[in-house]
Formats: structure tokens, C-alpha cells, sequence
């Protein structure tokens, strides 16, 4: 029946492409008389959009002559006429979706569309890169058409003041990497004075290689931190104590296999490391050792239970984060790589303590420990917008995941 219903209407998709292909022979109207225009009755149309706005019109109704316009400035500053296909994707992002084009297909010029004429609304526009290069240059790339038509364009930059950071959020688009976005966002919640902070409220934003920036690293943390006045004696402690823990690691199908024939897979250990969850029970030998060899009645009693955090968190080092893997050796410091990128992450440090484990498994100085003061994921920074956005050349492989957590749907 779903097949008889897919060959008689067509899927879901080629319905959505038949009518977003009405609103492109609309916007394809008003090209022949927008060619005919000057540059300053072109430019006046952004005020004539506004006013209309305050008039009670919704974008939806200025769409098509808002999307010509912008391809006309686009054929007069950059020399690019967006092709149909490309209009389609504009519609697409407008409609808080994701695009999926194939690599080639202009999804950078495609971006323009939609981020004019969310701007209008006046509340701010976020197109949202991987790299800080990708920020600047497709800034001045695409912000020639955003300005001829009267908008001001931004970009920020890992090396920002906040005074510069604080102009270019305040233009009407701004490009920007996730990663400055998500700790700008934290810093603003960190100041003492609303005054300081540097972001608008979050209204749309259009993600390029979403996919990558919404799954795979959607669960990312990102942290903020600052010293904690704990000793680091501890550290060096817990890491003489490990070599001494009968420890056994643990894969999920292992884990899963001796669930259902009733093995005790604690029984003759120390401690198990469970490598897919990255965790670390210790058992009750291992309890009875760890007070034996440390000389204390109960590694429990004490409010924050930090013997067995700093015995954990060494054990992970030990067993979970491998030298010329997870991290280098550079200059006398601990460095991570980045899992997604293979990168160098200079400066950035492992939280809750296990930053300070490596430093003492490798026989480094052990810099003050850090405390956790503001964190948050990109799934849920995102989320928090009034509207988002995509754009990707692989995003139907994470369909279900795209709509079950951010109710994105793909065309």
C-alpha cells in the first residue's frame, strides 16, 4: 500500500520539491523586471521588505521577490546567479530545514537567500562554520551581496576582544564557527553585568556541514573552568596505586554475553574498566585493597568521596587514554588530539580531574586542578534557538536522529 501511494502522489520529498518549485516560478517572475532596476532602487527594496514586515506581512509572502532580489545583487557584486535548484535549497532552509546538496552545488551561495531574509526581522541572522578560516573568507565572500542590499555582515574570530566580538554579533548576519558560538554563550552567563555580555538573543541559525556539527559532535561538551584550591598530592597517590589494582577491561559484547549466562565478570578483580562507556567500577576487593594500601578506614567517609574519584579517574588515564592517541607529550605538557579532526588542541584540558591523572602517569608537573564552571553540549545550544537550519551533503544517513532531537526534516 506505502509503495501503490509513493507511485501514485509521490514520497514525501517529491511532494515538498513540486511545491517549492511554484515559489521558484515565482521568484523566477521578477527577474526579468529586477534587471532593469538601478543599484539604489535595488538597495531601497530592504526597506521596502522592513516596512512591509511592520505593515503585518509575514516573510513567507515577501519570499519571492526578497530571494530575486538577492540573486540579482549577487549576478551585480559577485558575478553568481543562483540556479533553481540552489532557490530550492533556500526555501528549504527558510523553512527551518536541512538541505542536502551534493558537494558542487553551491551551498555557500545558497546560504545568502535564506540569511536576507531572516535578517530582515532585524534580530540577527548566524550562519554557523566549522573553522574560523571557512568564517572569514565565506564573510567576504557572500557579504558583498548582504551589504550592496543594505544589511551589515560580521564575523568572529578565536582572537576577538569582547568589544569587537560584542559589534560583529550585532550585525544583521553574522558568520561564525560552533565552537565560538557555544563559549560565547557560556561567558555571557558568566558575567557580572548584562552590559558585558556579547551575544543577541539566538534567533536562526543556519548550520553548514550539519550533520557534523549536530550528530557527531552533538554531544560534546564544552567547558569553561577555573582553578580549584585542592592539593594535587592526591594525584600522584592514586597513580602509585594503580600498577598494584588487578584491573580487566570489559567490551560491550562481553558485557552483554556474561549478562545473560549469569557470570560475575567483578569476581577475581580489582577494578573493571568498561572501555565503550569509558567508566570505572571499582569492586569490593578492590575497595579492601585501595583502604589497605592508603591506610584509611573507608575510602567513603568523606563528603566529596575523593579517594575513590582520584583512584577512577587514574585508572581511566591508565586505561582509556593512550600516549600518541588520545594526547602527546609536547613541550613538558599533556596536549589532546582531537578524536573528530586528529588536531592538536593546545590549551584546551580534560575536566573533572582526569587531565591531572595523565600529567601523573606520565611523571609530569601536575598544573592546579581545574573546577567545572559553565558547560553545555551543541545538541543542547542549538536547541535553544528560535530557529535552525542545515545544510550538508550527507543527511538523510541521520534522518531519524534529525527529527527525533531537533524536529529538523530533510529535503
Amino acid at each position: 500500500m506505502s509503495n501503490l501511494l509513493k507511485r501514485l502522489f509521490g514520497s514525501q520529498n517529491q511532494r515538498t520539491l513540486r511545491r517549492m518549485s511554484a515559489i521558484v516560478d515565482a521568484i523566477n517572475a521578477h527577474e526579468s523586471s529586477l534587471r532593469e532596476v538601478s543599484d539604489e532602487a535595488l538597495r531601497s527594496k530592504t526597506e521596502e521588505f522592513r516596512r512591509a514586515l511592520a505593515d503585518g506581512r509575514s516573510l513567507d509572502e515577501l519570499l519571492p521577490e526578497a530571494f530575486a532580489c538577492v540573486r540579482e545583487a549577487a549576478r551585480r557584486t559577485i558575478g553568481l546567479r543562483h540556479y533553481d535548484v540552489q532557490l530550492i535549497g533556500g526555501i528549504t532552509l527558510h523553512e527551518g530545514r536541512i538541505a542536502e546538496m551534493r558537494t558542487g552545488e553551491g551551498k555557500t551561495l545558497v546560504s545568502t537567500l535564506a540569511a536576507y531574509l531572516n535578517a530582515l526581522e532585524g534580530r540577527g541572522v548566524h550562519i554557523v562554520t566549522v573553522n574560523d578560516y571557512l568564517a572569514k573568507r565565506d564573510r567576504y565572500w557572500m557579504g558583498p551581496v548582504h551589504e550592496f542590499l543594505g544589511l551589515t555582515v560580521g564575523y568572529i574570530q578565536h582572537d576577538m576582544e569582547n568589544d569587537e566580538r560584542r559589534r560583529m554579533y550585532a550585525c544583521d548576519i553574522t558568520y561564525v564557527t560552533n565552537n565560538e558560538l557555544g563559549f560565547d554563550y557560556l561567558r555571557d552567563n558568566m558575567v557580572m553585568r548584562t552590559a558585558d555580555r556579547v551575544l543577541r538573543p539566538l534567533n536562526y541559525a543556519i548550520v553548514d556541514e550539519v550533520d557534523s556539527i549536530l550528530i557527531d559532535e552533538a554531544r560534546t561538551p564544552l567547558i569553561i573552568s577555573g582553578p580549584a584550591e585542592e592539593s594535587t598530592e592526591k594525584y600522584y597517590v592514586a597513580n602509585r596505586l594503580v600498577p598494584r589494582l588487578n584491573r580487566k577491561k570489559i567490551t560491550e559484547d562481553q558485557e552483554i554475553k556474561a549478562k545473560f549466562s549469569g557470570l560475575d565478570i567483578y569476581k577475581g578483580y580489582d577494578a573493571v574498566v568498561d572501555e565503550k562507556n569509558h567508566t570505572v567500577v571499582l569492586t569490593d576487593n578492590g575497595i579492601l585493597k585501595c583502604e589497605k594500601l592508603l591506610g584509611v578506614k573507608n575510602i567513603y567517609d568523606d563528603l566529596q568521596a575523593e579517594w575513590v574519584h582520584h583512584i577512577t579517574q587514574a585508572i581511566r588515564a591508565h586505561d582509556l587514554y593512550q600516549r600518541d592517541v588520545h594526547y602527546v607529550i609536547k613541550d613538558g605538557e599533556i596536549v589532546i588530539v582531537d578524536e573528530f579532526t586528529g588536531r592538536l588542541m593546545p590549551g584546551r584540558r580534560w575536566s573533572e580531574g582526569l587531565h591531572q591523572a595523565v600529567e601523573a602517569k606520565e611523571n609530569l608537573p601536575i598544573r592546579e586542578e581545574n573546577q567545572t564552571l559553565a558547560t553545555i553540549t551543541f545538541q543542547n545550544f542549538f536547541r535553544m534557538y528560535r530557529k535552525i537550519s542545515g545544510m550538508t551533503g550527507t543527511a538523510m544517513t541521520s534522518e531519524d536522529e534529525f527529527w527525533g532531537v531537533y524536529k529538523l526534516g530533510i529535503v
